[in-house]
């Protein structure tokens, strides 16, 4: 059980592993393992009073990370709180500190909580540009973008395969300014290089294809990377290269595959479940299906035509 406490200020409250401990240094969320015949919440309550002296108040699931640690496996079930009685004391810990979940390195972390973080902070609309915008259509595409940002989308990604590279460049580093002032981020399709030069605030969704090429996150912790994923095997490698979270699709048939086959929310409920972060349900999605995604175990929707107004 992990307990992510979330201030009123929106921080949240982050534990350093004490010496003599594995991974000791590295901050995580706070908690422990349940005891035989506990349930879910009287072992968050429990382990929480333990490490942090504090009782808490309602909590609600926020994701669940199957990890390995060698040959040690363990499921990290995290709860979200914002309640409690009491100030949090590091009764177990080294030392405790309250942080913007935005700001956070990544790299501070416990490997098997930035799962837990990323969660906390990736938003559930994941927008993809439609791809048959030809490169003439630069300031309609950026307008369009612009009103995505201004009406609070905080995930895009610039999917245009009729620009070349340079162009749609330009046009990330063109949106740059005020989707950092939004605090949002935009990802180039493929384009690991692109993203490498426009630095913060630009990252990557890498292909399907690419995710055998790297076997080491191919951005700094402050760059997002995403992975296009379609099965067990392509989840586990985009883990492999570091990726943050996952799009999964097809969920459901799209006008622009039709001939492709849905695998249906059965298939992605257990897919999501089993993945160690977090994944978008992509295909045939728009965003009222973000509450379907959800209830099974998604981080959220990611999709073209049902996010755009054309």
């Amino acid at each position: 059980m992990a307990g992510v406490l979330v201030d009123p200020a929106g921080r949240v409250l982050l534990a350093q592993r004490p010496a003599g401990k594995h991974l000791a240094g590295t901050w995580e969320f706070p908690g422990g393992k349940l005891e035989p015949g506990e349930t879910a919440e009287a072992g968050l309550a429990r382990e929480l009073l333990e490490e942090l002296g504090i009782a808490i108040g309602p909590a609600e699931p926020l994701t669940r990370v199957p990890w390995a640690y060698g040959e040690k496996r363990l499921l990290l079930d995290a709860w979200l709180l914002r309640q409690w009685e009491r100030e949090p004391l590091p009764l177990e810990h080294e030392a405790l500190q309250w942080a913007d979940p935005q700001a956070v390195d990544l790299a501070q972390l416990a490997p098997a909580d930035r799962a837990i973080l990323q969660a906390l902070r990736l938003p559930p609309h994941y927008p993809i540009t439609p791809a048959d915008l030809p490169p003439e259509a630069f300031d309609a595409c950026a307008g369009m973008l612009r009103d995505a940002l201004a009406r609070g989308e905080r995930l895009l990604q610039l999917r245009l395969p009729l620009w070349p590279h340079a162009r749609l460049r330009e046009l990330a580093a063109a949106l740059l300014p005020e989707a950092s002032s939004r605090g949002a981020q935009l990802l180039l399709n493929g384009d690991v290089e692109g993203a490498r030069a426009l630095g913060p605030g630009i990252g990557v969704q890498l292909k399907a294809s690419q995710l055998d090429a790297w076997t080491a996150r191919p951005l700094p912790w402050n760059q997002p990377v995403g992975a296009s994923c379609h099965d067990a095997g392509e989840l586990a490698r985009a883990l492999g290269a570091g990726a943050d979270f996952a799009t999964l699709s097809p969920v459901a048939v799209t006008a622009t595959h039709p001939d492709i086959a849905a695998m249906g929310w059965p298939a992605f409920a257990a897919l999501a479940e089993a993945a160690a972060l977090p994944v978008y349900a992509l295909g045939g999605m728009s965003a009222a299906d973000m509450e379907r995604a959800r209830a099974a175990g998604g981080q959220g929707v990611a999709g073209i035509r049902g996010f755009w107004n054309r």
